[in-house]
């Protein structure tokens, strides 16, 4: 069985990125991600892929980048054009998977997905890209929230973690 799944980071805005960068690099933030996706699928655009630190695939993931650009190619990563394409490469594909972004991948994927984690910084950060919010979801809930902490960076941030509802009675 398959379940997909967003996983980000958000500031009191819900923002995500700037000039396509993470708003913030929280190192307990960066474990959690790993931890969650490693051995499993994630699911992002070109521009994701190219925004990491070394701009190579994460190492012990399948990793699929989503892109309209029919020229992309990169090693270590299964190139795909579009959702439909997407899904008849992953339809055999038991686990989890991970929806790791921007923010036009989340949008695309959204209606996919059953469950979010999200990490979010009790901040605001100039942004350029979002996430919906999720506490205004009609069909989503919040169904974890750990305490705040503060990173070793100084950022104050929290885990939450958010099912959708499919049987909506509120």
């Amino acid at each position: 069985m398959q379940e997909w799944i967003i996983i980000a980071s958000a500031d009191n805005n819900w923002g995500i990125g700037y000039k396509n960068r993470l708003l913030a690099r929280v190192p307990e933030d960066m474990k959690f991600v790993s931890e969650k996706t490693k051995g499993k699928a994630i699911v992002m655009g070109r521009k994701t892929l190219e925004s990491f630190p070394s701009g190579k695939p994460l190492p012990d993931r399948l990793n699929v980048v989503l892109t309209r650009d029919m020229n992309y190619s990169v090693e270590g990563a299964l190139v795909v054009h579009g959702i439909e394409e997407l899904m008849e490469e992953l339809k055999d594909y038991r686990g989890e998977i991970y929806v790791f972004g921007g923010g036009s991948v989340y949008t695309q994927l959204l209606p996919y997905c059953t469950r979010a984690y999200i990490t979010r910084f009790r901040h605001e950060f100039p942004a350029d890209t979002y996430l919906p919010c999720f506490d205004s979801l009609d069909d989503w809930e919040l169904v974890y929230s750990s305490e705040w902490m503060t990173s070793k960076t100084g950022i104050c941030y929290k885990f939450t973690e958010y099912k959708r509802v499919l049987n909506n009675n509120k």
